[in-house]
C-alpha cells in the first residue's frame, strides 16, 4: 500500500544543478581553484555543500578547516540566490506532478540542498503547502547516501499524520545513484527520473521514467504493494 512519496530536490523538482555548479566554480575561482562540468557532475554532485567543498579539498590539497568551508557554502549559498533571482527553476511537469502527488498522499522532500533554498523554491512556485516534511542538508548526522535521510523524512511523516509508516510502503523518487543507494537502503521503493543521468547509468531500480510529467501515481501504488 503506497502511504507516502519522497522526493529528491535538485535533479528532479528542480532544474538547480546547472546552477549549483555554476555558484561552486564562482565560488572556488575566487579560491584559484578550477572545476568543469564534467567534474561536477562525476564527482561533486551527490554531496551536500560541505561535502562538495570538502572533496573539491581533498582533490586540490586544500586544507581548508570546518571554519573556512562554513564560508564556502556561504559564499556559494549567496551566489546561488543570485543565479536564481527572478526565475523558474522548476522542470516542466515537476508542479502539476507534485499536486496530484500530494492530492493522493502525503509527500517530503529529502535533499542535500540547503533548507532555505528548497524553501525560497516551493514558496516561489506556490508548492510550499504541499510537502508535509522536509529534510536537508545538515538535518542528519549523515547525508546521502547514508539513509539517514530518508529515514527521517519518513519519521517526520510518521509524525505529522500520527500513523506508523513503513519504509516498504514508501516511494523515493531520485536522479543520481547516491540518493538510490540512500533510498534502496532505508528500505524504500525507488523510481530514476533519468534526466541528470542515463538510466543505463543508475543502479538497479523499480521505475524509471523521463520526467515528473510522466508521474504516475497508479504505477507507484502497483510498485508499493
Amino acid at each position: 500500500m503506497l502511504r507516502a512519496i519522497i522526493f529528491d530536490f535538485d535533479g528532479v523538482i528542480a532544474n538547480s544543478e546547472p546552477l549549483h555548479f555554476a555558484a561552486f566554480r564562482d565560488v572556488l575561482a575566487a579560491e584559484t581553484v578550477a572545476i568543469t562540468e564534467r567534474d561536477y557532475y562525476d564527482r561533486y554532485l551527490g554531496f551536500d555543500d560541505v561535502g562538495v567543498f570538502r572533496t573539491v579539498a581533498a582533490d586540490h590539497g586544500r586544507a581548508w578547516d570546518a571554519c573556512e568551508i562554513g564560508t564556502l557554502v556561504l559564499r556559494k549559498a549567496v551566489r546561488l540566490e543570485a543565479l536564481e533571482a527572478n526565475v523558474s527553476i522548476l522542470f516542466p511537469g515537476a508542479a502539476d506532478a507534485i499536486r496530484r502527488a500530494s492530492a493522493a498522499v502525503p509527500i517530503a522532500i529529502a535533499s542535500g540542498a540547503l533548507r532555505p533554498e528548497i524553501v525560497r523554491v516551493l514558496a516561489r512556485e506556490g508548492l510550499a503547502d504541499a510537502f508535509t516534511a522536509i529534510v536537508a542538508a545538515g538535518e542528519t548526522p549523515a547525508g546521502k547516501p547514508s539513509p539517514e535521510p530518508y529515514a527521517k523524512a519518513i519519521a517526520l511523516i510518521a509524525a505529522a499524520t500520527r500513523a506508523a509508516i513503513d519504509a516498504r510502503d514508501c516511494v523515493a523518487i531520485e536522479d543520481s545513484r547516491w540518493g538510490l543507494e540512500s533510498a534502496r537502503a532505508a528500505g524504500l521503493h525507488t523510481v530514476a527520473v533519468a534526466q541528470t543521468y542515463d538510466a543505463r547509468d543508475l543502479p538497479a531500480v523499480d521505475l524509471v521514467i523521463p520526467n515528473l510529467d510522466a508521474l504516475d501515481l497508479s504505477a507507484l501504488r502497483a510498485i508499493a504493494d
